[in-house]
């Protein structure tokens, strides 16, 4: 329907050129017609607006596909265009129009080389304005924030600077933890997804690799899912320009929490040591769930089921509910059996925790043994 309209429209003005100018050439005796022959200035006109429309029908169509291609460039320029930089884009381009206008008044008196220098003052000015207030757009906030009538709109603006934004990994979003940290209150603010960590993800899910293909979809419903809840604030972030150059996802990541001052929610070490040298903040999950987990005191007694061997001789490892391993030495022989041991030491390693412990019993039954070695000895 639309594109008929247009069709119509673009005829229309054809038509309604060509007639102009069969009138204008008739009524200016651009082509002489004989004086006996009046109705040839009516042909002259009609030949004027046929001529229009056949042009108007051949230039339609690729003035509409034209049109609508350049339509689609401007829009995908637009989406990816953060707002505050086209308010203040078009604030610049209009003060520049003014200026331009207020001088032009004074060159039209200088003839044709006035209005030369006007027009080209025009484009230079509308560009100066828009370009300056792009590049100059939070001094020129913070400007009008100053002023006593806009004492409101500064403190709103002090409240919003006051939340850090968070940067989502990849890792972090495959895990899964994040959305019930988010939505149990303790991660608040808004959580940025870079564009190109959905891609990622994308890429991850569309694996050949069955392990892999399967994280990935995870990691996509788990983010639809943070989407969707209303007590989460997820946005997709496709402001990346001057990221298309670095490869690496980490990179990026690192590059884009500089540019915004946020942090990266993560849970690969790697990424939280590059991150750190660099001066972005990093929120870990794992140091997290490692800083929660319940301490445990050397010399406190629990009881645990012993399921496997440990590396050293005799040894057992047994587990806790927060995954934290035990390892009982001399609790081989209890694997399979739940037992109460005696903690003798916690190890805090960048994997995690590590509890080494003793069976509770086992000082009792060496005194025992070291007391009928006695009496054996005597008898």
């Amino acid at each position: 329907m639309i594109r008929k309209t247009l069709y119509g429209l673009i005829v229309l003005l054809f038509g309604s050129t060509g007639f102009w100018v069969g009138l204008y050439i008739v009524t200016n005796r651009l082509i002489t017609v004989p004086a006996t022959l009046p109705q040839l200035e009516l042909g002259m006109i009609a030949l004027g607006v046929l001529v229009g429309v056949l042009v108007g029908v051949l230039a339609a169509p690729w003035l509409i596909k034209g049109g609508l291609a350049l339509t689609t460039v401007v829009d995908q320029y637009l989406a990816k265009t953060p707002t505050q930089d086209l308010i203040m884009g078009s604030l610049g381009l209009i003060f520049g129009l003014i200026i331009a206008n207020l001088l032009g008044s004074i060159l039209s008196t200088m003839g044709l080389v006035g209005k030369i220098i006007w027009l080209a003052g025009t484009f230079l000015l509308g560009y100066l304005g828009l370009s300056v207030a792009v590049k100059k757009r939070e001094d020129i906030v913070a400007l009008f924030s100053s002023l006593p009538r806009f004492g409101k709109e500064k403190l709103a603006k002090t409240e919003t600077k006051k939340e850090i934004l968070k940067v989502l990994d990849t890792s972090v979003i495959i895990d899964g933890r994040i959305a019930e940290l988010c939505q149990s209150g303790f991660i608040e603010g808004t959580l940025l997804v870079p564009v190109f960590v959905v891609d990622e993800l994308r890429h991850i899910a569309d694996s050949a690799d069955l392990l892999k293909r399967n994280r990935g979809r995870r990691g996509l419903d788990i983010l639809n899912a943070m989407k969707k809840s209303a007590e989460i604030k997820v946005q997709i972030y496709e402001n990346v320009k001057g990221l298309d150059d670095i490869q690496e996802v980490d990179a990026k990541l690192v590059k884009l929490g500089q540019k915004l001052g946020a942090k990266i929610v993560t849970n690969d070490y790697n990424l939280n040591k590059v991150a750190e040298l660099q001066g972005v903040k990093v929120l870990n999950i794992n140091e997290l769930a490692n800083a929660i987990k319940p301490v445990v005191l050397p010399g406190e007694e629990m009881t645990v089921t012993v399921v496997k061997d440990g590396k050293e001789m005799g040894q057992g490892v047994a587990y806790l509910d927060d995954g934290t391993m035990i390892v009982v030495d001399g609790g081989r022989r209890f694997i399979g059996q739940t037992v109460s041991v005696l903690v003798t030491s916690v190890l805090q390693t960048a994997a995690g925790r590590m509890i080494f412990a003793k069976p509770k019993n086992s000082d009792k039954r060496a005194e025992a043994g070291h007391m009928i070695s006695g009496v054996n000895m005597i008898g």
